[in-house]
């Protein structure tokens, strides 16, 4: 039995409503998929990591100025040979500065400038991270050494020792640990250099 033409037009009416259900379900999903993602990056990127950039060369040959840094406060403790980046209370210094450990709250720190030898509690540390310069003293700024590490606080410095504002200064001194943003987790860019830091 042939189907009247009324018939074969509400035939070809419920195909078309069909298929435009299933294109506009198809388009929700990937709106919703897209959101749900975009919102991902932003909660992780709020609460979990951050991106930093490396300004100037104070942690030559660690750090280079411009790369790109991936670093987290999520359940963040400073500890001795970890690169964080912090805010400084000055305010004639912009943007967040990058920085090593050294001490923590309660160590005592002495410099032997011209040696380059720097003791935490006594003990000469082994720094081979440090861009020595050969014929010239560690620089000093206005801190007098030893120094104790307040409460709460951590004594930092760049690996580029004679090119680094950091807390042999007054300027920047001990920074207090609510200032930290983070602990640097690992280089973005270049990708050349792309990894782990230490």
């Amino acid at each position: 039995m042939n189907n009247t033409p009324n018939e074969n037009n509400t035939s070809a009416n419920s195909k078309k409503a069909t298929a435009g259900f299933k294109a506009a379900r198809e388009i929700y999903d990937w709106i919703e998929i897209f959101v749900i993602t975009i919102s991902a990056v932003l909660l992780i990127f709020t609460f979990v990591v951050r991106i930093a950039f490396v300004d100037g060369p104070s942690m030559n040959n660690t750090l280079h100025d411009r790369e790109v840094l991936c670093v987290s406060n999520l359940f963040y403790t400073p500890a001795q040979g970890d690169i964080v980046v912090f805010q400084s209370p000055d305010s004639r210094i912009d943007g967040g500065i990058v920085k090593r450990v050294i001490a923590t709250e309660g160590q005592e720190v002495d410099i032997d400038f011209e040696n380059w030898t720097v003791y935490v509690d006594g003990e000469a540390l082994d720094e081979p991270y440090v861009n020595y310069i050969d014929g010239y003293d560690m620089r000093s700024y206005d801190v007098k050494f030893p120094i104790t590490v307040p409460d709460g606080q951590i004594f930092v410095l760049g690996d580029n020792r004679n090119y680094s504002n950091d807390s042999r200064g007054s300027q920047i001194g001990c920074v207090d640990t609510r200032f930290i943003f983070g602990r640097v987790l690992f280089r973005i860019t270049p990708l050349s250099r792309f990894g782990k830091v230490n």
